[in-house]
């Protein structure tokens, strides 16, 4: 899988309990998707369950960085749009004989939006590599290059809330 190599995490850790305010109602499934199994189906995690965090992800190119371009933006997106709870996935993972420990990190895997512009993958971007993403400065990508940069920018903010950074992820492909 794909979120299990090549992972860059903040510097920041954000507890739980920071989240709080920023908790909201898991979306309803997609009409005619089953229902999950009864162990991953809780009242209380569908009412509060999901997390509202706003995903920006950015491209800077090598020769975007030498012509002093800023980084463009992809695609921005919401970790409301994630098909599962964090609550579910730690307990299809407990019943799957994951030792998950306090402390451990737990990869979501993309988050992505239903339209485009929200897409959080080039392979998504581009059809599965079909079409390529045009940048401001001409360049196009289909996959990413060596001295791409990729960033992950990520935040919660709601009316009548402190807003949370949750800082930048930085990644650059190596040759």
């Amino acid at each position: 899988m794909s979120k299990s190599f090549a992972t860059t995490i903040s510097p920041w850790v954000v507890t739980a309990e920071a989240l709080i305010p920023f908790r909201s109602p898991q979306p309803l499934r997609p009409e005619g998707d089953p229902q999950p199994l009864p162990y991953l189906l809780d009242q209380n995690d569908q009412q509060g369950g999901a997390l509202d965090i706003e995903l920006e992800v950015l491209l800077l190119t090598a020769q975007m960085k030498a012509e002093g371009l800023e980084p463009f933006r992809l695609g921005l997106s919401n970790s409301l749009n994630m098909y599962w709870t964090v609550a579910q996935m730690v307990a299809h993972h407990s019943v799957n004989g994951c030792k998950l420990q306090p402390g451990d990190l737990l990869g979501t895997g993309t988050l992505s939006g239903p339209q485009t512009g929200q897409y959080g993958s080039l392979l998504e971007m581009t059809a599965g590599g079909k079409q390529s993403v045009a940048l401001p400065n001409g360049e196009k990508r289909i996959f990413l290059e060596a001295g791409d940069e990729v960033i992950l920018r990520a935040r919660c903010h709601r009316e009548g809330q402190v807003s949370i950074g949750f800082g930048e992820c930085r990644g650059v492909v190596l040759d």
